[in-house]
């Protein structure tokens, strides 16, 4: 850090980003207000009674704003990089106790019980991880361009996210993937960004299609990508949208030729009989059932040989990459199965089947997001008004003051609330990452783009959680569900930047 030795600190008003603070504390009050909102009906008492969640949050509350105190005004921010490898390693081990040591909550043995106290060390994983990337990667000569530092930012992502992953706390270990826009901003390339969208892309397919669609689109892209790259994409458009056109219509040529070989009657009287398409040999079913199959096999019978091409001739190392890139697709289409059946738990596998549509189950596994989705609908533009949603006053949906206490502020406060809240979400993490863009520290700037990757991350896939557009997979609203674990984590994350932020501050 920064020696600030000798000058005269600004003072504390014009120090810390007061701005920050009240949304933080807003949020808090919303998610406090609304937890009591939640389980009002099912234990009536007073928001302070310790003995309901609305009074243990209350406590949780007070002893987060002491952390908060503790983090602004008692520690020096010099400390966070000096101690972020033992308070990495630190945490580390807590993982990895926590599986044999730690209590079974749902399927998950990520929580350690004190008495009445529950804590879970994956909350603290995001701090000591994103305080070591901070640490790591400011140093002076690193390169993420370079092999070494590339693998060594890499493990100390990846290492807590596979001994979360062992906990069976997907939903944790899936917030890692956000750090992946800090590397971005740190100048990894955005073609990893794609990559692993494409890896997402081809799993689905894989399941909801088949493997053979999966492999069509993987060589597509690929072909194209690299089309782009080499600067031929004008060939690409002359010859290829031509061919892949001829092949798009291919069914309707075919049922042409039917009708011509069968004549209309003849096609008309094999239309009314149920059942007798297939046996007759009509093409139009399979036809109907396969069109999107000739688009793919049109590009995939161009893409091939010109990848294949391309890479020898060039021997660019973007060519390469694409190929190998291509190779590990078609290996991940192979291994979908073995993850979706073998890796997969059996709850998380029919979370992801009522997602994706490949089962219905509304009154089973999808009966979380289909009770969150009428909550949130019935709310309409200004809501029912607090304590009178229907849905929370009569428990229809469960885990709404931790999971989907989202839903409750849309059935209670309507859309008005919900967008609130979440512009409320969004300033937040934009005064982090403005804060951190005019950061003269490396480590700062960093470290404020891991707690922005951590903080929208959580928002992204808890409120698509409730809205229906991601998997149940039990991960909370930073400052808003219910949790003293959840809560001391996202203030201790958000106050060490703040701290940053203002020792910067005091002597600029």
């Amino acid at each position: 850090m920064r020696d600030t030795g000798g000058h005269k600190g600004r003072g504390l008003a014009k120090t810390i980003d007061w701005k920050l603070v009240i949304c933080y504390l807003l949020l808090v009050v919303i998610g406090w207000a609304n937890i009591y909102a939640s389980v009002h009906s099912s234990e009536p008492a007073s928001i302070f009674d310790f003995g309901t969640r609305s009074g243990k949050q209350f406590v949780w509350i007070i002893t987060a704003l002491i952390i908060a105190s503790i983090i602004l005004f008692a520690l020096s921010p010099r400390i966070y990089e000096g101690l972020s490898v033992p308070i990495y390693l630190f945490v580390l081990a807590l993982l990895i106790a926590v599986i044999f040591l730690g209590i079974e909550v749902k399927g998950s043995r990520s929580w350690f019980a004190f008495g009445p106290v529950r804590f879970q060390p994956a909350e603290i994983s995001k701090i000591s991880t994103s305080l070591l990337l901070a640490t790591v990667m400011s140093q002076q000569g690193y390169r993420i361009g370079r092999a070494k530092d590339f693998i060594t930012t890499a493990m100390i992502i990846l290492l807590p996210m596979m001994i979360i992953v062992l906990q069976s706390e997907t939903g944790s270990a899936l917030v890692y993937v956000g750090f992946i826009f800090m590397l971005y901003r740190e100048g990894l390339s955005g073609w990893l960004i794609f990559l692993i969208g494409m890896a997402i892309l081809t799993f689905i397919l894989t399941l909801t299609a088949s493997p053979y669609v999966a492999i069509l689109v993987i060589i597509s892209v690929a072909s194209l990508c690299i089309c782009l790259y080499s600067g031929r994409f004008k060939w690409w458009l002359i010859i290829g949208v031509p061919l892949i056109v001829l092949f798009a219509l291919l069914p309707s040529l075919l049922e042409l030729w039917s009708a011509n070989l069968l004549g209309e009657e003849g096609v008309a009287a094999l239309a009314a009989a149920e059942g007798d398409y297939q046996a007759a040999g009509l093409v139009e079913p399979l036809v109907n059932r396969i069109k999107p199959l000739y688009v793919l096999l049109g590009m995939t019978g161009l893409s091939l040989p010109f990848v294949i091409f391309t890479a020898y001739r060039e021997r660019n190392l973007f060519s390469h990459l694409a190929v190998i890139s291509m190779i590990a697709g078609i290996v991940l289409v192979f291994s979908a199965n073995f993850i979706f059946n073998d890796v997969l738990q059996d709850h998380q596998r029919k979370r992801i089947e009522v997602l994706l549509g490949m089962k219905e189950d509304p009154s089973g596994v999808g009966y979380n997001v289909n009770q969150s989705k009428i909550a949130i609908g019935s709310g309409g533009l200004f809501g029912k008004g607090y304590l009178n949603g229907t849905q929370t006053t009569y428990g229809f949906v469960p885990e709404q003051s931790t999971d989907f206490i989202f839903c409750t502020i849309g059935e209670e406060w309507g859309f008005v609330g919900t967008t609130s809240v979440i512009l409320l979400y969004v300033f937040l993490i934009c005064r982090i990452i403005r804060n951190a863009e005019r950061s003269r520290e490396a480590f700062t700037r960093i470290y404020g783009y891991c707690v922005a990757c951590c903080i929208f991350m959580h928002l992204f896939i808890n409120i698509g959680m409730t809205i229906g557009l991601m998997p149940v997979i039990g991960i909370p609203l930073p400052l808003v569900s219910y949790g003293g674990s959840s809560l001391w984590g996202f203030t201790a994350l958000l106050f060490i930047f703040i701290a940053l932020d203002r020792n910067e501050k005091k002597y600029f």
